[in-house]
């Protein structure tokens, strides 16, 4: 599942997706979580204490990777694949609970 991005100096992008309203390349087999890598300033924040987080064990254990993806918060982002067209936005705080 993982890939760098780097394996070739003329890879181009598969697609695109959006992080944080701007069009960002991806590349098929990525995951949220490694182009949240890639973005400066597309981090989360602490729901504690407001701290900025980036993704770091890539496999689903430390949640520091939590982002909205495609309306849906609190999504594991080094868990979710990609797809064109995606929506991937930072989260901010603590999820906030429907009624």
């Amino acid at each position: 599942m993982f890939r760098s991005v780097l394996e070739g100096p003329t890879a181009q992008a598969d697609m695109t997706v959006l992080v944080n309203g701007a069009e960002t390349p991806a590349w098929d087999g990525e995951t949220v979580a490694g182009v949240l890598l890639r973005v400066p300033g597309a981090g989360r924040t602490s729901a504690v204490t407001g701290e900025p987080r980036l993704p770091y064990c890539q496999m689903g254990v430390c949640f520091d990777c939590l982002a909205i993806v495609d309306g849906v918060a609190s999504t594991q982002g080094c868990l979710v694949p990609v797809k064109p067209g995606m929506r991937i936005e930072s989260q901010q705080g603590a999820r906030e609970i429907g009624r």
